[in-house]
């Protein structure tokens, strides 16, 4: 059993979480323990799930839940900060940045609609600390009919589309308008839940590099076998 988890389970006030989260969540944050970190989670309802992350980092750190619901403000206590808004609206995004600076983990719990999560994902990336995380929960919704999908405009396939803009960093490969390649590095994908990692460092050019060992000038042969044939696009179409 994780700390998390044992913590979930003792928290005072409701709070509600999928199993599997829980290892996710310790595999993720483990590194942040006892720091001073800024945590922020969008939708925390019965505010259990604030004491849980309190208790869990440590003293040190700074929590902030944002929900739509001013009832939420009650929850408000010992480095627990509330903040009223709307997670679709980008000028409420603008104002919390302003407020708070920038972010080490966001932790997306909140509507789980396609644009609740895209917006956030677009306005809340730029602003997390170089090695922090965007955490996305409850991504099944991407599939499920009372939420719109399936659908082309589903979180789920942002974050497709999202791993084609981390690979466009690339040079000469690719172009996105609204591209998060010069924040995100990494995108890593479980069952209901994405992770953006955010470093601006690793978001260099990827530039080849050779060393001075002697070359034999060994002949590249990578398309010969499939160049004058369908073979190669036979065999790829079984794979996928």
């Amino acid at each position: 059993m994780t700390e998390i988890y044992k913590l979930f389970l003792s928290s005072k006030n409701y709070s509600s979480k999928y199993k599997k989260y829980f290892t996710i969540y310790e595999d993720l944050f483990r590194k942040f323990r006892g720091k001073d970190i800024t945590f922020v989670e969008i939708g925390i309802q019965n505010g259990g799930s604030l004491e849980i992350w309190k208790k869990y980092f440590g003293k040190n750190s700074k929590i902030i839940g944002v929900d739509f619901n001013p009832d939420c403000k009650k929850f408000e206590k010992d480095n627990i900060i509330v903040e009223i808004g709307s997670q679709s609206d980008p000028e409420f995004w603008d104002k919390f940045f302003l407020k708070y600076g920038m972010i080490d983990i966001i932790l997306d719990d909140g509507g789980h609609t396609n644009h609740q999560q895209i917006i956030t994902a677009n306005n809340c990336i730029k602003n997390i600390k170089n090695d922090g995380l965007l955490i996305t929960e409850d991504t099944h919704t991407s599939y499920m009919e009372q939420f719109n999908n399936p659908s082309k405009y589903s979180f789920i396939n942002f974050a497709k589309k999202s791993i084609d803009d981390v690979n466009y960093k690339f040079p000469e490969i690719g172009y996105f308008k609204n591209s998060i390649n010069n924040f995100v590095y990494s995108i890593e994908f479980f069952e209901s839940i994405v992770v953006f990692k955010v470093n601006r460092e690793r978001c260099e050019v990827n530039t080849k590099q050779d060393n001075s060992g002697i070359s034999s000038n060994i002949k590249d042969m990578r398309f010969g076998e499939y160049l004058s044939s369908n073979i190669f696009f036979f065999k790829i179409k079984k794979i996928i």
